[in-house]
């Protein structure tokens, strides 16, 4: 069982995002998944176990937690920018292998592993966008926040150094369409320590999420600034994103990252990313975490 639990990069206020990841629902729901975790290895162990008059021994993990603080931009296609935290969390059993970590994937738990094939559920949180971020965008129908899930698959065609990544998420609520992110990475050991990770990034939206973050519809032009714009599905940007992770000892770990994506396609001739924003979107981070074990 290996859970790993990353809010995206490109985030709403921090205020708001800290408030929803430890939420009273946000934090059963975790402590729910934990415990079902714990109760069906504690059940397998139970068949394996020599006599039942020998004491069980509790179920050892490994858990991390950590934060990220972030400068990334205020809303799709934004040219200004802010600082914002992520909370970061993971678990696995121990003796299994830490995963490599990636700044930019999403939640997810992985139930199905063959040959390398890793497949589950992935989940974030989508930014919201208003006339708080800009002045300028009076007029545009505001964007709510919006918890997406869908289902992630990434495969190691070369163990610990090579991985291909693709998500796949829809909006639980606010109407905000599809959203998927193609991702390939390269991880190279620099010294005891310290990896550096490079890899490409491709993310593609549906009609409706290309038309909600992008689009200008008649009634909009009539109150705003911006000329009607009808945003179609497919290709939102390309990118790179490159990594560092030091791992201090057993406990503390540092992380320094930096993703760069270009809008392109509609996102890039949108006149709100046109007009008033950028087709440059970077995210520059740095994250801090911190091991422990634990037995239950």
């Amino acid at each position: 069982m290996h859970i790993r639990y990353r809010l995206p990069g490109r985030s709403i206020a921090a205020s708001r995002l800290l408030d929803f990841a430890f939420s009273p629902h946000m934090m059963a729901g975790l402590m729910a998944m934990l415990l079902a975790g714990a109760t069906q290895v504690q059940a397998q162990e139970a068949t394996t176990t020599a006599p039942a008059t020998q004491p069980r021994q509790p179920s050892q993990w490994i858990i991390t937690l950590g934060g990220s603080v972030e400068y990334s931009p205020d809303y799709e296609g934004s040219k200004h920018y802010s600082v914002s935290g992520l909370p970061n969390f993971d678990i696995r059993r121990l003796g299994e292998p830490a995963e490599q970590d990636v700044p930019d994937d999403n939640f997810d738990l992985t139930v199905f592993t063959y040959k390398g094939i890793e497949l589950g559920p992935v989940w974030g949180i989508r930014s919201g966008r208003s006339s708080f971020d800009d002045w300028r965008l009076e007029g545009l129908n505001r964007i709510d926040w919006s918890l997406d899930a869908g289902i992630f698959v990434q495969y190691w065609p070369i163990e610990d150094r090579l991985r291909l990544r693709a998500e796949a998420r829809q909006a639980l609520w606010n109407g905000g369409g599809l959203v998927a992110d193609l991702a390939a990475d390269w991880f190279q050991p620099i010294t005891d320590g310290l990896v550096v990770s490079v890899g490409p990034r491709l993310t593609l939206g549906n009609s409706t999420f290309m038309s909600q973050n992008f689009g200008v519809s008649a009634n909009e032009a009539t109150k705003s600034r911006f000329p009607e714009f009808d945003a179609g599905g497919g290709v939102k940007s390309v990118g790179v994103t490159v990594a560092a992770t030091y791992t201090i000892n057993p406990q503390w770990s540092v992380q320094v990252y930096n993703r760069y994506d270009r809008l392109v396609s509609d996102a890039a001739d949108s006149p709100i990313t046109s007009q008033i924003g950028s087709k440059n979107q970077n995210i520059v981070g740095f994250t801090l975490n911190r091991s422990f074990q634990i037995g239950f």
